[in-house]
Parts: C-alpha cells; structure tokens; sequence
C-alpha cells in the first residue's frame, strides 16, 4: 500500500500547485484525477474561454478597422477553427500541468478517490487512464487534501440537454452560432459568453434575477458595463426570471416573468444556463468522517483546515470565491501550514475579481455599497479613460477606474475598474493592498507615460481632490 504525506484529490489549480508546492518542501506527494489534467479551469474554464474571447475580440477589431484607418474587407467567423484554437489551448495547458507534476516527481494516479477513514483513501478504477499514471488501488496517507472543484449549478426547469440547452462545456464548443441566444445569469461565466457570442453576431438577451448585472460588482461600475453591453446590441432584463422553457426541435421559447409580474416571451436557437456552480463535495465519505459542509461546500479556515484532523479543503470545493487563483493561493498557504512553515490565512477581501467580457471588468476588495455598509467614512476617486491619452490613442477612450478610500486612515479599501485591459492592471492595487499601502505613497507612485495605468494614479488623486487631468 502506497503511503504518502500528503494525498490531493483533485489536480486542477489547487491541487496541482498545492502538489508542486509540496514536493518543493520534500514531502511525498500523490494526486488523484479521474476526468481533466489541470481541471477545469485550463479544460473548459478560464483559459479555453479567453481564447474564445480574443477570436472575437480580434473579430471586433477587424470590423471597427476604418476606425484605426485600416481598410479591411468585411470579416467572416470560422466558428470550426475558432473552436479548435480554443480546445488546441486547452489541450497544451492540460498537458503542461500533467509535465510539471511529473517534473516534481509527484505520483498521478487515476480514479475516482474516496476517503474511506482518516489517512486511507480508495480509488476506484474508471476509463481513460493517462499513459504513465499509476493505477487505482488504496492508498495512505498523513494529510489529505480535497480539491475536488465545482460544476455547473442546475435549477429546475434549466436543466441542460446538450442541445438546447447548454452550460459552459457545450458553449465552448458550438458547432455553428445561434443566431438568438437566451443566457441566464449575469455573473462572470454569463456575461463572458453573453459577449462572446454577441461581438461575433448572435442576437444576445441576458436574464438576471438581481437588480443589476454581475451581481458581484461595484453598482456604478455594473452600471457602466450594461450601457456598454446594450450599446453593443445585448438585450438585458434585470430582477427577471425564466418561468419556462418550451422545447421544439431546434429552437426554445422562454417565458420570463418580470419585477412586476408581467410575463414575455423569448424565443431563442440556444439557452446557456449560467446561475453559478456546486461544490464537488458527494461521494466522497465526506459525511461519514463527519467533516462539516458549508452550503454545499467544505467548511475550512483561512488555511484550508476542516473541523477533521488530517483533512483539508482547497478551492471551490472550499466555497467562494470561487476563482482558479484562489485555489491556486490556498492550494499554497494550506501545504505551508501542513509543512509547519507557519504562513498567513488568506484575506479574501484582497482576492481579485476579473471578468474578460467586452469591456473588461476587474475589481478588489469592498464595493462603495459595502464600505458604507460596514460604518467607514469614505473617500472615492474616479478618474474616466477619455482623460487617458493612450486609452484614447488605443481607441478605448470607455472606461473607469473607482478608488475607494478609509477617510481617517487612507487605507486602499477597495478598487473597481471597467475599460481595455483592467483585468492586466487590477493587480496593482491588490499589491498596494497587501503591502497597506496609504493614498499618500500612492499619490506619490510615479507611473509611466503614456499608459493606461496612470488610470489608476489619477483615481487615487482625484479622491483627495489632486486628480489633474479631468
């Protein structure tokens, strides 16, 4: 019987890092997968789908060409070799974790995982073994690490077909575009497609049940971003819900009822159900072992710990945030502290938030909704891209970046940004926030000219009244 130090379920970003980082620090490490190298983020997650995002974003850019001087014929969308750009990505991505673990000399075994005591787990032997990983059997070890993730959350009514209706798995690989899309859900996975198929041509209508888009998000910002959305020619019903579908042969009519109760009809080629996802938390032995559960996720403290010694959880699995560098940082602290190496919980509210639609999205730490909620007196900067010469040089002269600010302290409580490429720039100000740095060490930060990034200068000024160029 194979015994270990530390045995992860799950390689996707938490457990492979939490692997690679263990076998750094001289433990023997095993990992357990029984379906995607890397998880879902590199496989059907975060990194296929922004290949998606940059074919249409180029597309985007083809079409707006006169806009740059640039004479270009009107451009067409090969959704085909789209798709297998996306899924060659995927398959380098998925293939380069499975090299890095082997690299850390951590054992790969394949199969479905459960943890049959404290310290044994048995691994059920399934189909499609990796060449090269060892096979099911049981297995020991001092420390077991959940890393399990999380899949698409199905509501009744919405349940997806593969058809018809589609989660984020079949909107990655269509094999033509709807020409009427329905999403459901505002928040990153929805909107991201939501803007996907709208900048290649798909007339989009997006559904939410809150009284905003992307729920998550500052309000003004959430605001600016559905003027945005609705310029490009996005339908979107906000505190609306889908009542029904109706299913024909290749088309759905939904029926949503609004805030004041009336009802419409949307008649769409394709549905993608986006209203969050679940923690892979079942057959596990979970509940046996008496380890507690948290809304459908493993309850942990700030360094992965469960109420069960000998037992941790990572990632989405973990609860929210649910975000692959999340994982990829608790994956981290949670092997430090099994090690002894004594590392820090982990703040979430300096965990950063990005959503790659069209225009980007990236935020950290509290709304101005809760910051006042939460008693601070306030002072908030803002500071528009079109005071921006190389967003306007770019052609990207719409954007925002919002600073929030402790007035007693000047202590960075939060930073909410909309425009081209924020979701490269957020984390600056989540530097700032680690190290607590103060608006008076940031005011006096020089940035580099002519950049996008003198934004986030100019929004910490303008909360203290210096902002000089608006």
């Amino acid at each position: 019987m194979s015994q270990y130090d530390i045995l992860i379920i799950g390689s996707g970003p938490g457990g492979y890092v939490a692997a690679i980082r263990a076998a750094q620090l001289g433990l023997k490490v095993g990992v357990v997968e029984r379906a995607y190298i890397g998880g879902i983020c590199p496989n059907w997650g975060c990194i296929p789908a922004k290949a998606l995002l940059r074919s249409a974003e180029i597309f985007h850019y083809i079409e707006h060409a006169a806009d740059y001087g640039i004479k270009a014929e009107k451009p067409g969308a090969d959704v085909a070799a789209i798709v297998k750009r996306s899924r060659g990505i995927a398959q380098q991505m998925s293939q380069g974790v499975g090299f890095l673990l082997k690299k850390n000399k951590v054992d790969l075994i394949w199969g479905e995982a459960t943890i049959t005591a404290p310290g044994k787990v048995k691994v059920k032997p399934i189909d499609g073994a990796p060449k090269g990983w060892l096979p099911a059997g049981d297995f020991e070890a001092k420390n077991i690490i959940v890393a399990t993730g999380a899949r698409p959350r199905v509501l009744p009514g919405l349940e997806p077909d593969k058809k018809l209706v589609w989660t984020y798995f079949e909107s990655m690989v269509p094999e033509a575009l709807p020409k009427r899309l329905l999403v459901v859900g505002s928040g990153a996975i929805g909107i991201e497609f939501a803007s996907f198929y709208r900048d290649l041509g798909s007339e989009v209508t997006v559904v939410e049940v809150m009284s905003q888009v992307m729920p998550v998000e500052d309000h003004e910002i959430a605001e600016l971003a559905k003027k945005r959305f609705e310029k490009a020619g996005m339908k979107i019903l906000l505190e609306a819900k889908v009542a029904s579908l109706k299913k024909g042969a290749n088309e759905v009519t939904a029926t949503v009822e609004l805030k004041d109760g009336t009802k419409q009809e949307i008649v769409a080629d394709r549905v993608i159900s986006a209203v969050g996802v679940v923690g892979n938390v079942e057959n596990l032995g979970l509940e046996a072992l008496g380890v507690k559960l948290d809304r459908g996720t493993i309850a942990t403290d700030g360094l992965g710990r469960t109420n069960v010694p000998g037992i941790y959880a990572i990632g989405d699995v973990a609860g929210p945030p649910m975000l692959a560098h999340k994982a990829e940082h608790e994956g981290t602290l949670c092997v430090e502290a099994i090690a002894g190496l004594h590392p820090h919980p982990m703040d979430k509210l300096q965990i950063p938030g990005c959503t790659y639609c069209h225009p980007q999205v990236a935020s950290v730490g509290l709304t101005e909704r809760k910051a006042k909620e939460a008693g601070y007196e306030l002072k908030v900067g803002r500071f528009p891209f079109i005071g921006n010469g190389k967003a306007v040089a770019l052609g990207e002269p719409e954007g925002l970046v919002k600073t929030i600010f402790d007035a007693k302290t000047g202590r960075l409580l939060g930073a909410h940004l909309i425009g081209a490429e924020v979701t490269e720039m957020i984390q600056g100000f989540v530097v700032a926030m680690q190290l607590e740095t103060t608006e008076e060490e940031l005011m006096h930060t020089v940035f580099p000219h002519p950049t996008v990034s003198e934004t986030m200068h100019e929004s910490v000024l303008a909360a203290y009244g210096k902002a000089i160029h608006i």
